[in-house]
């Protein structure tokens, strides 16, 4: 309760009181003015004029000295090639750039395995992969022909840093080649390397280091890449599968059109060749290769990883494969003053979208995040300044993290349980059965080829007890459109409640990933695939237009294959035409 006071009791007045004084009062009532000195009203003033002014000249300063702190360190003028550089600027000296394709790895092939991962080794939910913790951005991934790029496309915009059609092998619309990173590196004095697992031909290993009008000339692109190049020899280090295009027609795991045996073509331009394990085993991780190197492991694809873990005897693993690579480059260039440039493919992510396969997928995956995990370690112990940047040509399978298996409102969940159980890929179960049907199990009952799929293919192969008769004959006796291997891959599929769009590419933003984004500042963001070719030349210094002049000065475009026809969109993007069926139109490519 406020303090009660006399009416009449005196008053104090400071000079800001609302309260008069009794002076002021008496000025009032007689009309004579106060005597209040007026050098002290004056100070007062003054004073408080001056603290007013010091206090709002002081903050502005101090948002000026912040604005200007935070545009300082998170931006920097454009360099000579049109790119925005970081804290530092761009890199000078001696430097190594690794460029990492998962191709057709989606943002959600990351959430079906990270779940997955978690499941199988009993982590908690804030347990992420390895590469989770290094995304920086994404990329848009259409093609000069199509708003869903092929890989052959997708990995020309890598190289070259151009937009082209898809089945453009380093090839633009107008069917002149464009010089590609990997040639500019190699011209400038960089050692060079391709590192996948799928075929060394195919189109994206392809689009580094050699030109062609369609992807599925393989045969020539085998021949590009062991020196038969206009350039000469572009690459100093080759490790993947395909040795077929490689091998004569009447050889032994020989798939060429011709007579050439390209393994010797190779020797003879000065390449060490090796084709199996114990080969690769002899380099020591790279400590005993010597540039330049071939090695070719598969007759065509490296199997799966599900699959290769199990005849890992046989087969080097991606890790392996980039570890000594890596190694190897390092230890040809270390008493140079350039560095080197490689790209290494987790290739069969693809493969394991186009089959709709979620068990072959997180398994590719997770190999891949450890040929991440191996090339961050390298570039922590590696005493040239080294950076890796990591993307993805396209989505493969319109992958989604549910599936809607009646007509009744859905269930929220997915089961990765059910990946857990499977130990081999839909293409290796399918395989089998063909093996199986085309020896004596073709002469058993029908009895006995169900009892044969249960028990050998789907039990013991994805884990799956449950089968039904129906599911049983649809594999014996399989629909024209539907191979076994897609009818496997959709029995674990529904059961684990994993969706797929289709058994092509889609036009899904893919991620970005990067070793730091300190040198890697002109990738943050949401960018156009070629940016991410253009970054990779920029780094190096490198001189890709050049390059492009170079190829250019070849008296005829034959080098390049047969051109496509007329009919073949190259620079347009087709549209809809009345009827939802797929039409004719086609380069007549594989086009993963």
């Amino acid at each position: 309760m406020p303090r009660e006071e006399p009416l009449l009791a005196p008053r104090h007045s400071s000079e800001h009181s609302s309260i008069r004084s009794e002076d002021e009062e008496d000025a009032l009532l007689t009309g004579q003015r106060i005597n209040r000195p007026e050098q002290q009203r004056g100070w007062a003033f003054w004073r408080q004029v001056g603290l007013f002014t010091w206090s709002l000249v002081a903050t502005v300063a101090v948002i000026i000295l912040a604005v200007l702190y935070q545009h300082s360190a998170t931006t920097q003028p454009h360099g000579s090639d049109g790119l925005t550089w970081g804290p530092g600027g761009k890199p000078t000296g001696k430097r190594n750039v690794i460029f990492m394709v998962s191709d057709g790895m989606g943002p959600t092939s990351l959430s079906l395995t990270r779940s997955f991962r978690q499941l199988e080794q009993g982590l908690p939910i804030d347990d992420t992969l390895v590469i989770d913790q290094h995304q920086i951005g994404t990329s848009r991934t259409r093609s000069s022909s199509s708003l869903i790029t092929d890989s052959a496309a997708g990995a020309t915009a890598f190289s070259c840093g151009h937009k082209s059609y898809n089945g453009a092998i380093s090839v633009l619309p107008n069917h002149t080649a464009c010089g590609t990173v990997l040639e500019a590196a190699h011209l400038a004095g960089y050692k060079t390397g391709l590192v996948v697992t799928t075929r060394i031909t195919d189109a994206t290993p392809a689009c580094f280091a050699s030109h062609a009008n369609r992807r599925e000339y393989e045969d020539l692109i085998a021949e590009q890449e062991v020196g038969e190049h206009p350039l000469g020899r572009v690459v100093d280090l080759l490790l993947g599968g395909g040795r077929c295009h490689f091998l004569p027609q009447d050889a032994d795991g020989g798939c060429r059109a011709d007579d050439r045996d390209l393994t010797k073509v190779a020797e003879d331009k000065g390449f060490h060749y090796i084709n199996d394990r114990d080969g690769f085993d002899g380099l020591a991780l790279g400590q005993n290769a010597e540039l330049p190197l071939l090695g070719l492991f598969a007759e065509k694809d490296i199997p799966f990883e599900i699959d290769r873990r199990q005849v890992n005897d046989v087969y080097p693993s991606l890790e392996e494969m980039a570890r000594t690579a890596l190694a190897a480059l390092s230890k040809a260039t270390e008493a140079g003053d350039k560095g080197f440039f490689i790209m290494i493919e987790g290739s069969r992510i693809d493969h394991a979208g186009h089959g709709n396969d979620p068990a072959a997928q997180v398994h590719e995956v997770l190999a891949y995040d450890r040929a991440f995990a191996a090339v961050l370690d390298f570039i922590d112990k590696e005493d040239t300044p080294t950076v890796l940047v990591s993307t993805s040509d396209h989505e493969t399978g319109g992958l989604a993290v549910a599936r809607q298996l009646h007509k009744s409102y859905p269930e929220y969940k997915w089961l990765p349980d059910v990946l857990a159980k499977a130990s081999h890929s839909s293409e290796y179960l399918e395989n089998k059965l063909n093996e199986y049907l085309g020896e004596a199990g073709a002469k058993n009952s029908l009895k006995n080829q169900r009892a044969y799929v249960r028990e050998e293919l789907l039990k013991k192969g994805l884990g799956i007890d449950d089968a039904t008769d129906e599911e049983v004959d649809s594999l014996l006796t399989p629909d024209a459109d539907q191979p076994p291997k897609y009818f496997f891959a959709d029995m674990i599929s529904r059961r684990a409640q994993v969706g797929w769009s289709t058994h092509g590419h889609s036009g899904a933003d893919v991620n970005i990933y990067a070793s730091s984004s300190k040198d890697v500042w002109p990738l943050l963001g949401n960018h156009e695939n070629i940016e991410v070719g253009k970054f990779l030349a920029s780094y190096l210094d490198l001189d890709v237009d050049a390059v492009t002049e170079k190829l250019s000065q070849q008296d005829s475009l034959s080098w390049l294959g047969d051109q496509l026809g007329a009919n073949i969109r190259v620079d347009q993007l087709d549209s809809y035409h009345g009827d939802f069926r797929k039409r004719g139109e086609d380069c007549g490519c594989d086009n993963h």
